[in-house]
């Protein structure tokens, strides 16, 4: 007699799959299906004093953070104490821009000066202590950054008597690219954004981290 095909008839062994097996296997198809795993956003940089950042539109080194107290010239004025942040900014771009001011706690930051892409201060400074900012130049304080220039900035905010400052600043830092809208094709510079839920928010390019220094009053 010869031998049916397929082979010598005995059953074959059933394969088994661990229960842990399947579950995985489950769960990355499912995964897979709703678009790929989902990546963990990376720690934007952490700088500190002396850093020199690249943001687009501006470069930008971090000189200090330190306590100002301006002398009083008369007799009817006060002595004022200030926590200021020193920059060296660099507008790269093809026209003047303004220092502006770093934004309301919340509200973003998309405008293109350079003090709003300062988008977080911390630790957050009453509303009544500032933000004040401004560029040093010949004549005095200037609200102007000219393209190609180095120019010293200041950003400060009041602190109140007997007020003592911060052992340290945080700034989470935005960045800009020159490109075009959605609904203009004119190139221009804009921050650079990400989505958070339903709304856009800028995205932060670096944080830097500066202590707080006293300084001789003046």
């Amino acid at each position: 007699m010869t031998e049916p095909s397929g082979g010598s008839g005995r059953p074959r062994r059933p394969v088994v799959v661990p229960a842990v097996a399947l579950v995985l296997v489950t769960a990355l198809g499912i995964t897979a299906l709703m678009g790929g795993l989902n990546e963990a956003p990376d720690a934007p940089p952490q700088l500190g004093k002396g850093a020199v950042l690249d943001q687009g539109l501006y470069s930008t080194r971090f000189v200090e953070s330190r306590v100002r107290t301006e002398r009083a010239q008369t007799q009817f004025d006060e002595d004022k104490r200030f926590v200021e942040m020193v920059f060296e900014v660099t507008n790269r771009g093809d026209g003047t821009t303004s220092v502006g001011i770093p934004p309301a706690e919340g509200k973003g930051g998309f405008a293109t000066t350079f003090a709003g892409s300062l988008v977080k201060i911390s630790p957050r400074f009453p509303d009544d202590a500032g933000p004040f900012a401004f560029a040093l130049a010949k004549g005095g304080e200037s609200r102007q950054l000219h393209p190609g220039i180095k120019t010293t900035v200041i950003v400060r905010y009041r602190l109140k008597d007997g007020e003592k400052p911060p052992e340290k600043i945080t700034m989470d830092v935005g960045s800009f690219e020159y490109a075009a809208g959605f609904n203009d094709p004119t190139e221009r510079w804009t921050m650079l954004t990400q989505a958070a839920g339903e709304s856009l928010v800028p995205e932060i390019k670096a944080q830097v981290t500066l202590p707080v220094q006293e300084e001789a009053a003046t």
